[in-house]
């Protein structure tokens, strides 16, 4: 036995006791006569006192982040430290073992308050992970994954694992594809969720099923999403409504953060938005709440302007309460921001409202009496408004609308603390048109249209909505779900509208196709996202933060250099043939 005690354990009681530690060593101080070791394991660190000379010599040789074995006696210090849970002990040395040297020089400093380069902290994440944020990060993400589990057992769902190598499926992103040896040409992909697989435990006759599901999307990275892969609480529920599951969703996601932070925490029933209205008061299908600004459309107060920017182009505005008292140089960064590349405004005019309700400062000139009345008392542009304009056609007016509302909340501090707004969109259109006008699933293809067959039949399919709903917290998509298209009549004209034909059907689909055949009862599930869960939980703005062993920017694992270039024999073995040109 290496240890008798955790480094972070020892207290006052313990002086007296002859201990054995084992740690890394933090930190070295040399006084001349006396030597100081700061020991530190994932508990915790406690300060070793290496008097004895030989022993010196030996710590004299240490390097930092060593792994070493103590062997000493436990002491009351004289110089007590009050910022330490171990403060009033140190131990006394008889015994230093090195168990295991480190380098004299560290590729980046752990715990220091430097920020190393983050690919350079990824190819050594070993090291990383040894910092104490990023270690309690992955500490607290079991203990979420725990409680998850024992809630989702206390409702009586039985876990239930589901196959890594399946079939292609459209979801929204594109597949990872794995050869089969065995049978040649042909592949197996990795599942973007267990979407297929869940539905067929419905089938099965199961009434309920969960599982922690690792899920797998060749989609570009974001601060809040990892390339190539990620976890979800996926849940499904036989005869069961979209009600049903919103009852699942709000008893245990808010109890997630109420467990595990000391924030305020919406409680159930959540707000419900229809996702045509988030886009036309957010810009955004998943908006955030803590931020009061709202979007609205102006286009016929301007309809008879004189200003050409806004002739033939819907008009978006956002009120600020209390905004004209922002500077011309904070209005000129604002339109920096909005026809930057990222948003990629044409402009964003302004004016505002003075304390004696006239229209001053940027398009004020093209602020009629008629329209500075409709502003005031139809749009709220109290006196010491400032009103922000955007003109364009009209989806791309709610998007950079949504991009401008975002940034003014975190530019003019607005954004509520210390609190998490939770929100479902529902009601999301059943189908969209793609850039090449080509009519596609909007969301989830296998969700069932409002209105069944008989809409399917009759309506225009871009009218037509689906049972589909999102989860949002604080700005982050947390969550998708959807009641499920069970009835094979409907699936077969959902897709048949998409452009498949029933043959596509029954080949891409083919399980859930043939299932569908033998008596299945109605369901509906959704995913909570894990990692983005637990970014928010540990209140970091990267989400490669709560992952053990992430990929950079590009997708790339840098600690095992993956992806990686393989033998031609490995290739030849999976009857593969590169064509880099």
């Amino acid at each position: 036995m290496y240890r008798t005690k955790n480094l972070g354990e020892l207290r006052i009681q313990n002086v007296g006791e002859i201990v054995e530690l084992a740690g890394w060593v933090q930190t070295i101080r040399n006084l001349g006569g006396m030597i100081f070791i700061d020991l530190r394991d994932e508990d915790g660190i406690t300060q070793i006192v290496v008097n004895d000379e030989k022993l010196q010599e030996q710590a004299k040789n240490l390097n930092t982040e060593s792994c070493i074995h103590i062997n000493g006696k436990v002491v009351e210090r004289a110089s007590k430290n009050p910022k330490m849970p171990t403060g009033d002990i140190e131990v006394i040395a008889e015994e230093i073992e090195v168990l295991g040297e480190c380098k004299s020089v560290l590729p980046f400093e752990i715990n220091s308050e430097i920020d190393a380069r983050e690919d350079l902290r990824l190819e050594y994440r070993f090291l990383d992970l040894r910092n104490e944020k990023i270690h309690n990060n992955i500490l607290l993400r079991s203990k979420i994954l725990k409680f998850i589990r024992d809630k989702m057992d206390e409702l009586g769902f039985p876990e239930i694992q589901t196959p890594i190598l399946a079939n292609s499926s459209p979801e929204g992103a594109r597949d990872y594809i794995v050869p089969s040896r065995l049978n040649p040409g042909e592949f197996y992909a990795l599942p973007q969720a267990p979407q297929q697989f869940k539905q067929l435990l419905m089938v099965s006759g199961f009434n309920k099923y969960f599982q922690i599901a690792p899920c797998f999307r060749d989609e570009d990275p974001r601060a809040d999403r990892a390339p190539g892969e990620f976890y979800q609480l996926d849940f499904e529920m036989a005869f069961a409504t979209q009600e049903d599951v919103f009852k699942v969703i709000e008893t245990v996601v808010p109890s997630i953060y109420e467990h595990f932070t000391d924030w305020k925490v919406d409680k159930g029933p959540f707000i419900r938005i229809p996702y045509r209205e988030a886009m036309e008061k957010y810009g955004i299908d998943k908006p955030d709440l803590r931020n009061p600004l709202i979007i609205q459309d102006a286009t016929e107060t301007f309809k008879n302007t004189e200003f050409n920017a806004f002739k033939d182009k819907t008009i978006k505005i956002i009120v600020v309460p209390n905004g004209a008292e922002q500077g011309r140089k904070f209005f000129d960064k604002m339109g920096e921001f909005a026809t930057s590349d990222e948003v990629g405004a044409k402009g964003l005019a302004w004016t505002k409202i003075n304390a004696e309700n006239q229209a001053e400062g940027g398009i004020a000139k093209f602020i009629t009496d008629e329209i500075k009345e409709e502003l005031i008392n139809k749009f709220g542009a109290k006196e010491n408004s400032s009103i922000f304009f955007i003109a364009d056609e009209f989806t791309k007016a709610q998007k950079i609308a949504g991009l401008v509302r975002i940034e003014l909340g975190k530019r003019l501090d607005l954004i509520e603390k210390n609190v998490y707004k939770f929100c479902f969109i529902v009601d999301f259109p059943m189908y969209e048109l793609t850039d090449e006008g080509k009519i596609d699933f909007g969301h989830n293809p296998f969700s069932m249209p409002q209105g069944g067959l008989e809409a399917l039949e009759t309506k225009d399919p871009l009218d037509i909505l689906a049972y589909q709903f999102d989860l949002v917290i604080n700005g982050l998509e947390m969550a998708s779900g959807a009641v499920r298209n069970h009835d094979p009549k409907i699936m077969i004209k959902a897709f048949e509208i998409a452009g498949y034909t029933e043959e596509d059907v029954k080949n891409r689909f083919g399980a859930l196709y043939n299932a569908f055949q033998y008596g299945t009862p109605p369901h509906a599930g959704a995913a909570p996202g894990i990692d983005r869960m637990v970014m928010l939980i540990a209140d970091s703005q990267n989400i490669r933060e709560v992952i053990a062993f992430p990929k950079n920017k590009k997708a790339r694992d840098l600690l095992m250099r993956a992806p990686s270039v393989v033998s031609e024999e490995q290739l030849k073995d999976v009857h593969i043939k590169l064509d880099l040109e």
